[in-house]
C-alpha cells in the first residue's frame, strides 16, 4: 500500500541546481531503503542513488557522485535528491522508488524495488 510522489521537477540550463522530493505513504517509511532511478526516452531506466531507511548509508551511480546528494526526513516521510550542476545528459524522467525486502539484490538493480512514483521531469538546456 506504498504510494510515491515525486515533485521539483522542471527546466533549468547546464550548470544550474534542482531538488527533487518524493511524498512516501506508509508506518514502515522509516525502515525502507528508498532509491532514485532516471530514464530518458528510448533508454533503460538507469540507477541514481540510494539510500538507507535510517539515511546512515548511501549509494550513487558513480557518474554522478559529487554532483548528487540523497537524504531523508522520517519525520516527513520524504526522500529528496539534490542535483546540483547540472548536464543536458542528465534530462530524463526522475522516478522514486521504495525497496524490496529481499536483501540479495542489488541496490542498483531497478528489479529490487517494489514500488515506484509517477516521475517528475527534469530537462536540462545548455
Amino acid at each position: 500500500q506504498v504510494q510515491l510522489v515525486e515533485s521539483g521537477g522542471g527546466l533549468v540550463q547546464a550548470g544550474g541546481s534542482l531538488r527533487l522530493s518524493c511524498a512516501a505513504s506508509g508506518r514502515s517509511f522509516s525502515r525502507t531503503p528508498m532509491g532514485w532511478f532516471r530514464q530518458a526516452p528510448g533508454k533503460e531506466r538507469e540507477f541514481v542513488s540510494a539510500i538507507s531507511g535510517s539515511g546512515g548509508n548511501t549509494l550513487y551511480a558513480d557518474s554522478l557522485k559529487g554532483r548528487f546528494t540523497i537524504s531523508r526526513d522520517n519525520a516527513k516521510n520524504t526522500v529528496y535528491l539534490q542535483m546540483n550542476s547540472l548536464k543536458p545528459e542528465d534530462t530524463a524522467v526522475y522516478f522514486c522508488a521504495a525497496r524490496k525486502s529481499d536483501y540479495s539484490i542489488s541496490y542498483t538493480y531497478k528489479n529490487g524495488y517494489a514500488y515506484w512514483g509517477q516521475g517528475t521531469q527534469v530537462t536540462v538546456s545548455s
